[in-house]
């Protein structure tokens, strides 16, 4: 993948390392290969960000630029671009894209497809983003996972949403986690725990709280592996580790690479995309 002409390379990018169908197309943008000025820059000094959310407080003139750059690596006019919700709202992103061209909003937090060309999107600043795909590329599929939407089901939503148009059991699916928050700064009450082990199967709450490391005081706290949240929902669709892939990253800490909310309160949101090549 490089964009040279379009403003956005491979560098700019995480790229899922998944051995798949070459009909499957992905990636998830970051902070640099963009235009906007600070707080939404690219990181390194002098830089331009690539911020993608209009509701940031950016110059709309640059978050357009920003999504053309994005849109033009894919090759695509358009993506199903969402209003996000926290929820587990899962969306047919060729409905999604048909809405924005009439100038209507879809309130939701997963897209999914079968069709070659159409681009589910997710955007995030901390959040997880989870992409599927099945072997084959017959169907795709992007997740926005914050703590709300992952323990209230949103990633085993979409997953069986894509194992239903590729026509394969969800345990055939691949997933790959994108950057978000690390364990090592996820900071939450007990309520966000109690929540998590209050919708896990019986024989995976013990995993579920294991996902919860302690800092003390009062009232609780405690650092939450999001990733590791995650992996135990996939699991319950029968995905095996060997088919999840990412998980490795910290937009909090990596604060040269990744936007991050919970680090700045200001600032701009990176886009995890998803495709079929035609």
């Amino acid at each position: 993948m490089t964009h040279e002409a379009a403003g956005l390379q491979s560098k700019d990018c995480v790229l899922p390392q998944w051995k798949v169908s070459p009909r499957v197309r992905a990636f998830v943008t970051t902070r640099a290969g963009g235009v906007s000025a600070a707080p939404f820059d690219g990181g390194a000094p002098g830089a331009g960000g690539l911020n993608l959310g209009f509701s940031s407080g950016d110059a709309p003139d640059a978050v357009k630029e920003n999504r053309r750059r994005a849109l033009a690596a894919t090759g695509r006019p358009n993506a199903a671009w969402l209003e996000q919700i926290h929820g587990t709202q899962v969306e047919d992103a060729h409905a999604v894209i048909e809405r924005l061209a009439l100038g209507e909003r879809t309130r939701a937090d997963a897209s999914v497809t079968d069709r070659a060309g159409v681009v589910c999107v997710v955007m995030t600043a901390d959040c997880l983003p989870v992409l599927f795909c099945d072997d084959e590329g017959r169907a795709v599929g992007a997740a926005h996972a914050g703590w709300r939407g992952l323990a209230g089901g949103i990633v085993e939503k979409t997953g069986e949403r894509v194992a239903t148009l590729a026509g394969v059991p969800a345990s055939k699916l691949n997933a790959f986690l994108g950057p978000a928050i690390g364990p090592q700064a996820f900071e939450v009450g007990e309520d966000v725990l109690d929540a998590f082990v209050a919708a896990a199967q019986a024989d995976r709450r013990d995993a579920t709280k294991a996902a919860f490391r302690p800092v003390g005081g009062a009232p609780a706290k405690y650092f939450a592996d999001i990733y590791a949240l995650a992996r135990l929902r996939l699991a319950d669709l029968g995905i095996d580790a060997a088919r999840l892939h990412g998980g490795t990253h910290c937009s909090v800490t990596e604060k040269e690479r990744f936007y991050s909310y919970r680090r700045d309160r200001v600032t701009g949101r990176m886009a995890a995309m998803i495709w079929l090549a035609d």
